[in-house]
């Protein structure tokens, strides 16, 4: 039986009607949905424009190419990072505005110009989208376009449920999104206060956009993690032992562990949340034979591992920009891995100390201090090995080992106030309060920089050519100097007693450094306008900036090897390895010119429609249940149901590209690649990168078997 909710209903919308279309009636809104509006309209005017309607059909929306899946999520990622961003924005300024009890309220507002209605609804959407669709979506991206190369595999162990799990996390991404002009979002904090979002206190559904956006967002990270741990344990070329793994993979396996693991834990906390409010069960309902805490327990269990789950890999690019750009080997390659499987093990045992005035027993804070300070050593190990790579290396300042750089140093200050939360006695004194939040936005920052790093690394191994560097520096010190602006201020407002989610502010006295927390946002947003200089005149100049197989000229893994941009099949012959840093080893071996003897076909995943659609029918029927519009979501289940048995049934999901195709490809790339280094593009050290993809047969291992192709390197 249905919760009977108060309100009108009518069976064909639902609880939809014109007065929940908050665009019509909330003036800020107004703007942005005409900005919104008018974006979308240009973006389809020119794609019918340039006649690109088949192209983008063919070559994206259906593909199963893990690349294009891998950049295509980087560009959810992007979209809600720049939504995160402009909340934050809001909340800010909001707080910079109501100071005092004489600051003016504006647009309805006793002081500033949001309502504690609105702001609830801003604090909620920033954190949820800053964490879960924007840094998470950028990391999975880079983990999908990278591990398969680095391990010399043609594609993801499940390409098919590769792209469904990405048309899910886009269907997340758009139910945040409408919520933004039809209805309103949750106002209880990103990750749900309780009994705030029990239904006697939260009938809206605001709620329900929250647990379902989640709910998708959740079901697509698990199916992608499951394809990643598949493909690195499975899908690994001859060779490629566990101890001559990249140290990007390992921290990729560490992670998708972490989400396999964790991710259904959530599942199970928001499915709860919804039995209460659409069934009338009392999970959570402390006065009816729930229990509050069950709810904090679950949502953190995956919450903590969560904050490791993002941090893993962005320690990953570090490990892989910091050597490349030392001109060296990686210092303590074991002990890295093990660090990383040391944090993600120690993840699982820190959640309690999100609510360490919980008045637990002091044995159990105890016991929850130490394990959260007990992240710190393998950390710290991290932190070492990364400075002995340097030391005494021959250590190139390029945009990537800068942000690589920034990265390690925000690592540090995250690090330390981190210990300083690990205390349950400090935590009295600032618990709820921002100091907490600058903690936690440092390690935010940390993978932040290393996403940077990362696009500004492999971006050319993508794409075939350089991002430029002067607006790229002018993007990375507005973004530092941001930062500090920012950051700093609220550690000592943090200090001063300042809690969170606060739309005024009592003491005038705090006003300086908030002002100062506006100038740190302003010289982000000078960052961003920095940011899409550099990307505008790269493309711009992307002729004159075309690049060999290895773009930096110190590759070390075996990504470098192939093509750039890389082909849709990645390698034409599977590359054998035979150590560690596989590239390097081969020019230190003079073993980089081109010999690849005859080619053979090459099986690839076919293109295809279905998960695109499914996606649409999971946010159809995410819609429909946060408006319960049954029929919509009767209809939705069942279509769902349908293509899913359908595409059971389908054996026609290959194709094969024949051996004169594959030749032909390579020919017409590696004649490319040489006109660039007789045109000027500058040499690359270790032998003639740049003529060609750098394969050498090589003299067959005792017991091996060759690829599944038939094909070696």
């Amino acid at each position: 039986m249905l919760v009977h909710l108060q309100g009108s209903w009518s069976p064909a919308l639902g609880r939809l009607c014109m007065k929940q279309l908050a665009f019509l009636h909330v003036p800020i809104l107004e703007y942005t949905f005409a900005v919104v509006a008018l974006l979308g309209l240009a973006a389809v005017g020119a794609v019918t424009y340039f006649g690109k309607w088949k192209y983008l059909w063919r070559e994206w929306l259906t593909t199963v190419d893990h690349k294009r899946i891998g950049i295509m999520y980087i560009i959810i990622g992007l979209v809600m990072l720049l939504r995160g961003f402009a909340d934050a924005v809001m909340i800010r300024l909001q707080q910079d505005m109501a100071i005092g009890p004489h600051s003016p309220g504006y647009m309805g507002a006793v002081h500033g110009y949001l309502t504690p209605f609105h702001i609830g609804q801003i604090f909620s959407a920033h954190g949820m989208i800053m964490i879960v669709f924007a840094a998470t979506p950028l990391l999975v991206g880079l983990m999908n376009i990278i591990v398969p190369i680095q391990i010399g595999a043609r594609d993801m162990a499940y390409p098919y449920l590769n792209a469904l799990g990405l048309w899910l996390t886009g269907g997340g991404a758009a139910l945040v999104m409408l919520s933004l002009f039809i209805g309103n979002f949750a106002h209880g904090g990103w990750y749900g206060f309780l009994p705030y979002f029990e239904l006697p206190y939260s009938p809206g559904v605001g709620v329900d956009y929250w647990m379902w956006a989640f709910q998708l967002s959740a079901i697509g990270t698990s199916l992608g993690s499951i394809n990643l741990i598949a493909t690195i344990v499975k899908m690994r070329a001859p060779g490629m032992t566990w101890m001559r793994l990249p140290i990007f993979t390992w921290a990729s396996l560490s992670t998708n562990l972490i989400a396999l693991t964790s991710f259904p834990v959530l599942m199970v906390a928001l499915a709860l949340v919804g039995m209460d409010r659409y069934l009338g069960t009392h999970f959570y309902t402390a006065g009816m034979g729930g229990n509050l805490m069950l709810y904090n327990d679950l949502f953190w269990i995956w919450g903590h591992p969560e904050v490791y789950f993002l941090i893993l890999p962005a320690f990953g690019i570090m490990s892989e920009i910091i050597p490349t750009f030392s001109e060296k080997t990686l210092f303590g390659y074991a002990t890295m891995v093990i660090a990383s499987f040391a944090i993600g093990g120690v993840s699982w045992g820190v959640w309690l100390h999100h609510f360490f005035t919980m008045a637990a027993a002091p044995s159990v804070n105890s016991f929850y201090s130490i394990t959260t300070m007990l992240v710190g050593i393998p950390t710290g190990v991290k932190i070492f090995n990364w400075i002995f790579t340097m030391y005494r290396g021959r250590v190139r300042f390029e945009l990537p080992m800068m942000w690589a750089l920034l990265a390690l140093s925000l690592l540090i200050v995250g690090g330390m106030t981190g210990m300083m939360n690990a205390f349950a006695s400090n935590d009295y004194m600032w618990h709820n309060g921002i100091f907490v939040v600058a903690h936690f936005h440092m390690m935010v920052l940390v993978i932040a920089s290393s996403i940077f790093g990362a696009v500004e690394y492999w971006f050319p191994k993508l794409f075939g050519f350089k991002l430029e560097q002067k607006w790229g520096k002018w993007f990375f010190w507005f973004m530092v100097l941001g930062t500090g602006f920012v950051f700093v201020p609220m550690f000592i407002l943090g200090l001063a007693g300042m809690t969170r989610r606060l739309d005024y502010i009592p003491y005038t006295a705090w006003g300086p450094y908030l002002h100062l927390e506006m100038v740190g946002i302003g010289l982000y947003g000078a960052a961003l306008l920095f940011f899409l200089a550099h990307l505008y005149v790269s493309l711009r100049d992307r002729e004159s900036r075309r690049v060999g197989a290895d773009a930096w000229g110190t590759g070390r893994s075996v990504e470098w090897m192939t093509h750039s941009p890389v082909p849709s099949y990645n390698f034409a012959l599977i590359p054998h390895i035979n150590a560690r840093d596989e590239w390097a080893w081969r020019k230190d071996n003079g073993l980089t010119e081109l010999h690849p003897g005859d080619y053979e076909p090459i099986h690839m995943p076919k293109n295809t429609g279905v998960p695109l659609v499914l996606g649409a029918f999971f946010f159809t029927l995410a819609f429909g249940l946060t408006w319960r519009i049954w029929w919509l979501t009767a209809l939705s289940t069942a279509a769902i149901v349908i293509m899913i048995i359908v595409r059971s049934f389908d054996t026609d999901t290959d194709m094969t590209i024949p051996p004169n195709e594959v030749e032909r490809t390579e020919k017409r790339r590696s004649d490319r690649a040489s006109d660039f280094i007789a045109t000027g593009v500058p040499p690359y050290a270790g032998g003639p990168v740049g003529t060609a993809t750098a394969y050498q047969r090589l003299p067959e291992p005792a017991g091996g078997t060759g690829a599944s192709s038939g094909g070696r390197l």
